[in-house]
């Protein structure tokens, strides 16, 4: 929450310099726009006097040119307000995308546990609510203030010009009501912070429920979720509700001063008229003036709460913005060598979270180029965290990760992570082609090669049974395929990458046993001459492996081949017998 007055300025700095300077002859271009209008406001104020005074010196011969002076002021106010219009808007509108991209591009880039600490539904609202509310203001409330500033000025400056001392009456009366509006501004700052962390929990249960719809009804669920949603909806409906209670009190206490003022204005004008000090053209174009003032006056209010609405956005996303990936390029990083792929773990230790259990203890690894080595152990014991180490999801606590004999660090993430292919048992799927979700991490593939790996993937037949063959989508997270069809084109995207090292998690663990066996000698024949790092439950699967290195509690306990480790009766034995008990 912003906290203090310096704070507030310095992120509406931070706006005004990242956003808005780059645009800067727009910006003029909208500012000039402005002072056009407001002077235009000024004449239409100062107008009024020459044609009461006309009136009541029945001078008919003046009131053709200030007609036409009067059509002429508010035809280049109208021209000049279109035009602030439109470029305030299109400079919104660009905020809006700069904003967004800047946001996207540092979470795309940032490490998995910060993506991961943050809920999908949260993300998205920031991305979309909270940038609006930022272009809010950073626009409305700045330009626009702008605008309203310039015009309130011209006016203030008219009152005085024609009566400093009914101005001065005038003007004791609003110091005490601008002081209320902006207590009034800090209340809703911190009502409209708790608004949009609300909101993010609701999109993120919306997120949660739609994408999980099949396990809600077939565990009855609809109505604890219809209660979650609806308790959801409540706090925000008060939440909201609060805001605009607090945002439309601004409004009455503005009108109570004005009120106040004209009535004022009316009994002092008139002593002032009758002691030939001010005419009443001169008394109607101070009231004309100061009415006028109040439409501009009433607007910078509003501009304050849309302030403090964006401002309260503008420090959710910055948090964001502002988060450095520590899994980055070092200084000088090389390309990987185009060697042998060869994988070394060296004494690695790992932890997920800083001072949380680690995963890892110490682990040494070795995996030949062109060989296969399998992980094998029972759950949470540190395959899938190993396989997450090699293409630089994340750094190791202590010791080194090794490929080709180079320091994963002192290589470039983009040359590691291109000669790697991953296909993990927790499958991802977008909402598009299915040729476009084979062709995934090779974008420049042919509609040969993808259908050669979906062939080799055991999935061109059930990929042609479909309504539009290659060219199907697939819906979100690929909700329109089955859990073995998600697999297999998982496996097809790896074997078009054409890596020399391949990382496979659980990848049949969704297949039925016909497609397993046609996967598995797919997945044979890719491993021939490459890199390969398996991590199987099914210890079926990975008996014919170079070698099987078994873990537990993220320590390395055996390892050998599917023979050496049966002979040693260790715990490889016990695992595999218990599988093969359970199958007979």
């Amino acid at each position: 929450m912003v906290t203090s007055p310096e704070t507030r300025r310095g992120l509406l700095r931070r706006l005004l310099r990242t956003y808005l300077a780059p645009h800067w002859p727009e910006l003029l271009l909208a500012f000039v726009a402005a002072a056009v209008s407001a002077a235009m406001t000024f004449l239409v104020a100062n107008l009024m006097q020459p044609i009461f005074d006309t009136f009541i010196a029945r001078d008919s011969g003046k009131l053709i040119p200030i007609a036409g002076a009067a059509f002429l002021v508010f035809a280049v106010r109208g021209l000049a307000s279109y035009i602030q219009n439109i470029v305030v808007n299109r400079l919104g509108q660009r905020v809006v995308a700069d904003i967004q991209r800047d946001t996207y591009d540092r979470l795309i880039e940032a490490d998995l546990n910060v993506l991961h600490g943050q809920a999908a539904g949260a993300l998205v609202t920031r991305m979309t609510a909270d940038v609006n509310l930022m272009r809010y203001a950073v626009v409305e409330s700045v330009t626009n203030a702008g605008k309203n500033t310039v015009t309130l000025l011209a006016l203030i400056g008219l009152m005085f010009w024609k009566d400093w001392y009914l101005s001065t009456v005038a003007f004791l009366i609003f110091p005490l009501t601008g002081l209320y509006v902006s207590r009034l501004g800090k209340r809703l700052r911190k009502v409209s912070t708790a608004t949009q962390v609300e909101q993010g929990r609701f999109a993120s249960l919306l997120v949660q429920t739609f994408q999980n719809a099949k396990h809600v009804k077939a565990s009855g669920a609809e109505r604890f979720e219809k209660g979650r949603v609806d308790a959801a909806v409540e706090r925000l409906f008060r939440l909201n509700l609060r805001a605009f209670r607090i945002s439309a009190l601004g409004e009455p206490v503005t009108e109570f001063a004005s009120g106040l003022a004209v009535a004022v204005l009316i009994v002092v004008g008139g002593s002032r008229i009758t002691g030939g000090h001010l005419t009443t053209g001169g008394l109607v174009a101070f009231v004309t003036a100061f009415l006028l003032a109040y439409e501009p006056m009433k607007r910078l209010s509003r501009s304050n709460a849309i302030l403090q609405q964006g401002l309260a956005a503008a420090e959710r996303l910055f948090d964001l913005i502002d988060v450095q990936p520590s899994i980055v390029d070092a200084p000088g990083a090389r390309m990987l060598d185009a060697a042998p792929m060869s994988i070394e773990l060296e004494r690695v230790s790992f932890a997920y979270a800083e001072g949380g259990p680690p995963s890892l203890h110490r682990v040494d690894l070795s995996v030949p180029a062109g060989r296969t080595v399998a992980l094998v152990g029972a759950s949470g014991a540190g395959k899938t965290t190993i396989l997450s180490l090699i293409p630089r999801l994340y750094d190791p606590s202590d010791g080194t990760v090794r490929i080709a004999g180079q320091d994963v660090r002192n290589v470039s993430l983009a040359s590691l992570r291109a000669k790697i292919a991953l296909v993990s048992q927790e499958i991802a799927m977008f909402d598009d082609t299915v040729a476009a979700n084979i062709a995934y991490a090779s974008p420049n593939a042919s509609q040969a090669a993808i259908e050669d790996a979906a062939r080799a993937a055991a999935a061109h037949d059930f990929i042609q049974a479909m309504p539009e063959g290659y060219q199907t989508v697939i819906g979100e997270n690929g909700v329109k395929l089955s859990g073995g069809q998600r697999q297999r084109l998982a496996i097809a995207r790896a074997i078009l990458r054409d890596a020399p090292i391949l990382l496979l998690d659980e990848a049949t663990s969704a297949l039925d046993t016909e497609s397993e066996r046609a996967v598995q000698a797919a997945l044979q024949r890719l491993r021939t001459g490459r890199t390969t790092l398996v991590v199987a439950h099914r210890l079926s699967t990975v008996v014919e492996a170079d070698r099987i290195v078994v873990l537990e509690a993220g320590r390395v306990v055996e390892q050998g081949t599917h023979q050496e480790l049966i002979a040693a009766g260790g715990v490889y034995a016990r695992l595999y017998g218990t599988q093969l008990r359970a199958a007979g």
